[in-house]
C-alpha cells in the first residue's frame, strides 16, 4: 500500500500500482504547468466521504511506495485517468481497463522484440 502526501498534511493510501499510474498522470499535468482538482473517496474509517485537493505546479507532493518493484503500467488506464484530469471535474480514479494486447513483434511496453 502506497501513500500520497499533499502539502505535508493530507495523506491518502493507494495501492502501489494505482499510485504509480496517478504519479504519471499528475506529473504530466504539472510538467505542462496545468493545475487541476484531484478527488478521491475517503476510507470508511474516516467517514466514507470524499476529499478534493487543488493540485498546482507549486504544491508539495510525496509519493511513498512500499513495494520495491515498479509496477507495470497500463497505457489504457493512463489514458482514462488523463481524460478525467483534463475534464472540468478534475482527476478521479476510474476502474482499470483491460491491458491492451501487445502488437505483433512488440512486448507490452511497445518495444520491438526479436523473433
Amino acid at each position: 500500500m502506497g501513500k500520497l502526501i499533499y502539502e505535508g498534511t493530507v495523506k491518502v493510501d493507494f495501492d502501489d500500482r494505482t499510485l504509480a499510474h496517478l504519479q504519471l498522470v499528475i506529473g504530466t499535468k504539472l510538467r505542462r504547468g496545468e493545475a487541476f482538482h484531484f478527488t478521491w473517496r475517503d476510507d470508511a474509517s474516516i467517514g466514507d466521504g470524499r476529499t478534493t485537493v487543488w493540485v498546482h505546479p507549486r504544491c508539495a507532493l510525496v509519493y511513498k511506495f512500499y513495494g520495491s518493484r515498479k509496477p507495470q503500467l497500463n497505457p489504457a488506464w493512463i489514458d482514462a485517468l488523463a481524460y478525467t484530469a483534463n475534464s472540468s471535474t478534475g482527476l478521479y480514479l476510474v476502474p482499470e481497463p483491460a491491458m491492451p494486447a501487445p502488437l505483433n513483434n512488440h512486448d507490452q511496453a511497445g518495444h520491438e522484440v526479436a523473433e
